[in-house]
């Protein structure tokens, strides 16, 4: 046994006490209920949680061992489920009075995986309305705070699933990431947070309509976690094809041998990168290199603003007009602010500017192919600023523009296809969470994970947050 709390616990130790028959899986989800009751108070992260529903998976994975079957790889680990997919029995908000009774009759195969996997579901993690924003509120659910600092942003739109596993509630969170949704969260409630290729990870809600076209090509499931270890568990039980996700593809999950060769990029296309996240960019170098890795500063990257501007099309090109109706008839104000600071770049985007988008996003992959063809890592800034202020982009136009403009890097990679993770590398002396940005080629979420484990090994170990009232 261990004098570390249960809900403390890593997912890869709770996983394996729990296969040995050290603990019972309901001795995790008691400990884990435990945490949430008395952490989420505080920071509003899981807005529905069913103790039955976490008692009776508990109970089935301990069922599962005493008749000598196999749990899972994820056996009795607590996770949160984001509220913007299916989870049958719950409804699957994304944040809207509107969707507060569309109740799934199935899983998303993302949700079905995990729990395949022996994964125990401790609840469901807030997102802002139709989750639009990098700040997680919406008038159904309420606000999420970042339990490192209240005054800063959770992250979004999977503020939820990163504010609930900096807490401890639960070992890893669900999130999805089609602009930056898990990979800022994370960063900005100074954990991990990894975005995989996309097809990596089966996702489908059938109690919706199929998704835009931007959302097909982009958007991807993702786990959030306190260590590298637990990220690469999580991908474990995630990564799988199903045929309900068409684009979903049974993959290794690590390739073939790759030189341990990364590039150093500062300033991607002249960010004016915070001096604190470049000093720790330059810190995560020096252990790659301490670990054996060759590590080169280059000037600039493949294509991230102009490829930031493609994802910006591709979504408000594909039924803005829709989308501003849904937000009036929502009422939300965050997402009639995200999409009022895109209107005159929305009214500029006809049939031929969206076709543009789409081929030119051809030659962006191909150039970053090819970039990590050469250089297998590439280690860049998370954002251009610290994480922001809670509701920044609500304060004023100049405001908003100044969160867009710090967040090319969350836009703009997706835009690659290739796999990008979140590394939480530290906090500042008032306890403003520091990272990087680690990103691989395609399918190699594996290269990106050494690279993050051997920084991870000579830097900082992530701590529980303490949410204060």
């Amino acid at each position: 046994m261990t004098d570390t709390p249960l809900w403390a616990l890593p997912a890869t130790r709770i996983a394996a006490m729990v296969r040995a028959g050290d603990v019972t899986a309901v001795a995790v989800a008691e400990a884990a209920m435990g945490r949430l009751a008395a952490a989420n108070p505080a920071i509003n992260a899981v807005v529905e949680h069913r103790p039955e529903d976490t008692l009776a998976a508990a109970e089935a994975v301990d069922a599962a061992i005493a008749a000598g079957r196999d749990p899972g790889p994820l056996a009795g680990v607590p996770v949160t489920i984001k509220v913007n997919v299916d989870q049958a029995g719950y409804a699957t908000t994304n944040g809207l009075t509107a969707q507060k009774d569309l109740i799934a009759t199935s899983h998303n195969p993302v949700v079905a995986h995990l729990l395949q996997a022996g994964a125990v579901p401790l609840g469901r993690t807030n997102t802002p309305a139709f989750s639009y924003r990098w700040f997680t509120g919406n008038l159904l659910h309420g606000h999420t705070h970042n339990p490192r600092r209240r005054d800063l942003t959770p992250g979004g739109s999977s503020g939820g699933a990163g504010a609930a596993t900096a807490a401890g509630i639960g070992a890893i969170g669900h999130g999805t990431d089609i602009a930056g949704s898990v990979r800022y969260p994370a960063y900005a409630c100074g954990i991990h947070g990894l975005r995989p290729t996309i097809g990596r990870i089966a996702a489908h809600n059938a109690s919706g309509r199929d998704r835009t076209i931007g959302g097909q090509i982009m958007a991807v499931s993702g786990p959030l976690a306190r260590s590298v270890g637990d990220l690469r568990l999580a991908l474990s039980a995630m990564a799988r094809a199903h045929p309900r996700d068409p684009w979903s593809v049974a993959m290794p999950l690590a390739g073939p041998p790759v030189a341990r060769r990364a590039a150093l990029c500062l300033r991607p296309d002249g960010m004016q990168t915070a001096p604190e996240l470049m000093a720790e960019l330059l810190a995560a170098a020096e252990r790659l290199r301490d670990a054996g890795w060759q590590v080169d500063e280059v000037d600039a990257l493949p294509p991230i603003a102009e490829a930031a501007v493609i994802q910006r099309t591709l979504w408000m090109g594909d039924g803005y007009q829709a989308m501003r109706a849904a937000a009036e008839a929502e009422g939300d104000p965050g997402a009639l602010a995200a999409l009022d600071g895109q209107r005159a770049f929305a009214e500029t985007i006809g049939q031929a500017e969206f076709s543009d988008a789409l081929v030119r996003r051809f030659g962006i992959a191909s150039l970053w192919a090819q970039f990590t063809a050469r250089y297998p890592v590439v280690l860049l800034p998370p954002s251009a600023e610290l994480p922001f202020a809670d509701d920044l982009d609500l304060k004023s136009t100049a405001d908003y523009q100044r969160v867009w403009t710090a967040q090319d890097v969350q836009v703009g990679l997706p835009v690659s296809g290739l796999p990008a993770l979140t590394l939480a590398t530290g906090l500042t002396g008032d306890g403003t969470p520091l990272g990087i940005q680690i990103v691989a080629g395609r399918f190699r979420e594996d290269v990106a994970l050494e690279a993050a484990e051997a920084i991870e090994a000579r830097g900082w170990a992530v701590s529980i947050a303490e949410p204060q009232h």
